[in-house]
């Protein structure tokens, strides 16, 4: 594994810039990884793992950028909870561990840092500071993980019979006899003009 600063420096380049979302999502997603024991998560390692996500920030980014877990690869799950926090699962083994920022982190920033006016600077400072114990919860748990969503997985593909559009990996609807795409099936989250 690189360095906290090594991973900060590539985090800030794909996200376009470092704030303290980006500092909590790269220690976030080492500590995972250290407690699976996956050292090479981009090399040897990157078939052994799948992250889910909790929400859709800047922290989500950055466990992107040190995992090597990407939505296109199937290895990166988004669970819209909208809670900074990721589970690690070594699927070769079976290991999950589940991984939350504490909302006391950001009390102990400003304790920490009062000098610092600014909350995000404050933040990132503090971040790179405080210890994993005092940064976040660890929980080892379960996670099933059907085959067809495993990355590489080649499943079947299904035809909408009312809009006709292609649909991957089991995610149709069975109603009345139809096969139905979500949108179809009212599921939607847009709606034609």
């Amino acid at each position: 594994m690189k360095s906290l600063e090594g991973y900060l420096h590539d985090a800030g380049q794909a996200h376009g810039h470092i704030c303290a979302g980006q500092v909590l999502g790269v220690r976030l997603a080492m500590l995972g990884l250290r407690k699976l024991e996956i050292d090479d998560p981009q090399g040897k390692d990157r078939k052994r793992l799948v992250t889910f996500v909790e929400i859709d920030r800047c922290a989500t980014d950055a466990v992107a950028v040190v995992t090597g877990c990407r939505l296109g690869k199937r290895a990166l799950k988004f669970r819209d909870w909208g809670k900074v926090a990721a589970t690690f699962l070594d699927v070769s083994s079976g290991k999950a561990i589940r991984i939350a920022a504490k909302e006391s982190s950001k009390a102990l920033a400003r304790q920490l840092h009062p000098e610092v006016e600014d909350k995000n600077q404050q933040q990132m400072l503090a971040y790179r500071e405080i210890s994993d114990d005092d940064l976040f919860t660890t929980q080892w748990v379960r996670v099933e993980l059907p085959p067809e969503e495993f990355p590489g997985y080649k499943g079947e593909r299904v035809v909408c019979e009312q809009c006709g559009e292609g649909i991957n990996f089991r995610r149709e609807v069975r109603r009345e006899g139809k096969v139905l795409c979500r949108g179809c099936a009212g599921e939607s989250y847009y709606e034609p003009l």
